[in-house]
């Protein structure tokens, strides 16, 4: 499959071979479905709670006097029967978990298939040299009409802070625009959004890099893990 590469002006500058193999050939529907719903469970705090009578924010003070107005009998507005009072039976339990596990081979399979059903669809936008001289949100909304992007896109930056500082400082302020890094793409944000903008070099390093890995060699061997754990007590002890 070969994508269009278009510059910041919007001018088509060649194309990107892609092996549609290397990102499932077909799309599975089902597979799709069960990380997205994955993704989205693990975003869920499972902290609801609703209030009792003595956490609603009313004075205590009595409505009005108990006798001689020819009304009901009411203490103060926390009961239940009154607006915006408590709730007669309280939810007021530990937190829920709600999180799901799915193998680590599954979710990159998901991931790199969501991209192809994106492509099938002609909703990835690869850019050659994705950057802006200065933050500057009309600078953004321009680049984007360019492009043909007229829907929620999803911005993908470069890993480096500084490569990708004014290009996400100028999508801040577009309302139809989400920013991730490049090398965190995931089927829920793929598929949340109707268009992907992303550079070239950096959709190469994500075809190529760690999410490529859906095979045997997808599990990290013991150094691997020894390292990043020696990584992390670094960074805590810094």
């Amino acid at each position: 499959m070969d994508v269009p590469v278009y510059d910041m002006q919007g001018k088509a500058v060649g194309t990107m071979p892609i092996d549609e193999v290397a990102l499932g050939e077909t799309i599975n529907a089902a597979l799709i479905k069960q990380a997205y719903v994955r993704y989205h469970a693990n975003k869920r705090q499972g902290s609801a709670r609703t209030l009792k009578r003595g956490q609603v924010a009313f004075t205590s003070k009595k409505l009005y006097k108990q006798k001689g107005t020819g009304r009901a009998r009411h203490g103060d507005k926390t009961a239940p029967q009154m607006r915006k009072g408590a709730h007669a039976h309280s939810k007021d339990r530990t937190r829920e978990a709600f999180r799901q596990d799915m193998p680590k081979k599954m979710r990159r399979k998901a991931n790199r298939n969501a991209l192809l059903a994106k492509l099938v669809d002609n909703e990835v936008k690869v850019v050659q040299g994705l950057g802006f001289s200065e933050p500057k949100t009309k600078a953004m909304t321009a680049f984007l009409g360019a492009i043909g992007v007229d829907g929620r896109a999803l911005l993908a930056l470069s890993p480096d802070a500084d490569k990708s500082s004014a290009a996400r400082k100028s999508a801040r302020n577009v309302e139809t625009v989400t920013t991730c890094r490049a090398d965190q793409l995931n089927c829920f944000e793929l598929l949340n959004h109707r268009y992907l903008v992303i550079d070239r070099a950096d959709l190469e390093a994500w075809l190529t890099g760690p999410s490529s890995k859906t095979g045997k060699g997808a599990k990290p061997s013991t150094s691997e893990i020894a390292d990043r754990a020696a990584a992390k007590k670094g960074e805590e002890a810094a």
